[in-house]
């Protein structure tokens, strides 16, 4: 299997990337055929590149057809699978490398291109991820650890962030003497997506370490920590280094200025940045009805939900909980209730625990218990604890003890150690002056050895 320069340059070789159809792709395979060209490793791996995106089964024939492929030609089509189809054709890609791995010709070794498509592939699924454990294992046993550095220590730095275990996914980084951008974004995105406090710390004192120029995305991640944080001042700094290094307000930046915004308060802040967006996606209306809704904004919130609708976007299933949590703070139940029906009746959206949360807790809050508790009864799915959680809260709110009661005693079924689900209770007994029910309660936590977190109730 050759490559000569001719084989680079034919003309026929222009036609791949203008091929859209199988037709067109088998009128081309031919041609390649006939004029010899299937001899030579860079026009099959063009042809393999073009044929995995159209028709993998078509690629995975040529592959099949080809007389000792060469390791590059596996590492062309282990990495378009990888790219082009990510979880669904994993094991396509482990295949290959199996293959590889029993090959008993010298010049089909694994080598450091071979790596990186499977790590990330190894970081789609939880089941996959053993396989990428084993995969690191192969990494120092059969590669130069001089040779891999760049290529697979960024790779590796990628799987353990993906699979969480960001202790590991950061010694792997510290070992990489000159990280290049990518490298820095990929821990930098994995501490901040975490959510945990010390991990969005890190975030800012890894930004301060940078030795690349921060892009985009680099913003994202520090944007989302300072959000997490509660840091204002670090998120308007993101944003005027954004501002004066001329990058772009795109619907990633855009979405996490506006959380940021939003989670601080200042939603005149948020409207603006999402006013001086360009392109929005669903994720942008999203950030700005959720900001509206959580600083009781309803109506505002239902605003922004119509003109994502008559902008041609389609509403996902964040937008709905955003949307119906916004009506339920502010006590707009119809509107409320029209737009949990549209989810299936209009979208084909199923709706799920998350949704039903929302529609009982808006039905609750307004005092209709009794519709709140059908629709829990007619759920097509278990409810879970932070449902009941919010029906027993209604239930305070409105002194219906006998729906408290019921919601109690489901919560203890799904979490008896929650000592706020018995401060509620306590609270409504307390409101009708029910004190040996109070004590009651008292006792009840005593016996399932709940101690109640700091505070002000009824519970002393």
């Amino acid at each position: 299997m050759t490559s000569p320069s001719t084989s680079k340059n034919h003309q026929c070789l222009n036609l791949i990337p203008k091929c859209k159809s199988l037709t067109n792709l088998k009128q081309i395979h031919s041609q390649i055929l006939t004029i010899g060209l299937s001899h030579h490793t860079y026009p099959l791996s063009k042809l393999l590149l073009l044929s995995s995106t159209i028709s993998l089964s078509y690629a995975l024939s040529i592959f099949r057809r080809i007389p000792n492929p060469s390791i590059f030609l596996y590492n062309t089509l282990i990495s378009s699978i990888v790219s082009n189809h990510q979880s669904t054709q994993t094991h396509l890609a482990f295949s290959l490398y199996a293959q590889i791995l029993s090959s008993r010709s010298v010049l089909v070794r694994p080598n450091e291109f071979t790596y990186p498509s499977l790590f990330k592939a190894s970081g789609f699924d939880p089941q996959w991820h053993r396989h990428g454990k084993a995969l690191h294992a192969h990494v120092l046993k059969l590669l130069d650890p001089v040779n891999h550095d760049r290529f697979v220590q960024a790779a590796l730095v990628g799987f353990y962030a993906n699979c969480g275990k960001l202790r590991e996914a950061r010694s792997l980084f510290e070992r990489i003497r000159e990280p290049d951008l990518a490298t820095w974004n990929t821990l930098l995105s994995a501490y901040a997506n975490s959510n945990e406090t010390e991990s969005c710390e890190e975030v800012l004192r890894l930004f301060v370490r940078m030795q690349v120029r921060p892009n985009e995305l680099s913003l994202v991640a520090l944007i989302k920590s300072c959000a997490s944080l509660g840091d204002f001042s670090g998120g308007v700094w993101a944003h005027v280094y954004l501002l004066k290094n001329n990058l772009t307000l795109n619907q990633f930046v855009g979405t996490s200025l506006i959380d940021l915004y939003s989670k601080c308060g200042c939603l005149s802040f948020a409207r603006q940045v999402f006013d001086e967006m360009r392109e929005r996606d669903i994720s942008c209306y999203n950030a700005m009805i959720r900001g509206l809704a959580v600083h009781g904004f309803g109506q505002e919130a239902v605003e922004f939900y119509k003109s994502l609708i008559s902008e041609g976007l389609l509403p996902d299933d964040a937008t709905f909980v955003v949307t119906i949590s916004a009506c339920s703070h502010s006590g707009l139940v119809d509107e409320g209730l029209q737009i949990f029906q549209s989810m299936k009746a209009v979208y084909g959206i199923e709706p799920k625990v998350e949704h039903y949360g929302c529609l009982v807790d808006l039905l609750g809050r307004s005092g209709r218990l009794e519709e709140a508790e059908e629709c829990i009864k007619k759920m097509p799915m278990k409810p879970n604890a932070m449902l009941w959680r919010s029906f027993l809260g209604s239930a305070q709110i409105h002194g219906d003890l006998e729906r408290g009661e019921i919601a109690l005693k489901h919560l203890l079924g799904l979490e008896f150690e929650n000592s706020g689900n018995y401060v509620l209770l306590s609270n409504i007994y307390a409101g009708v002056n029910r004190w040996a029910d109070v004590e009651k309660t008292r006792e009840l936590m005593k016996d399932h050895c709940v101690h109640k977190s700091p505070g002000i109730s009824s519970i002393n």
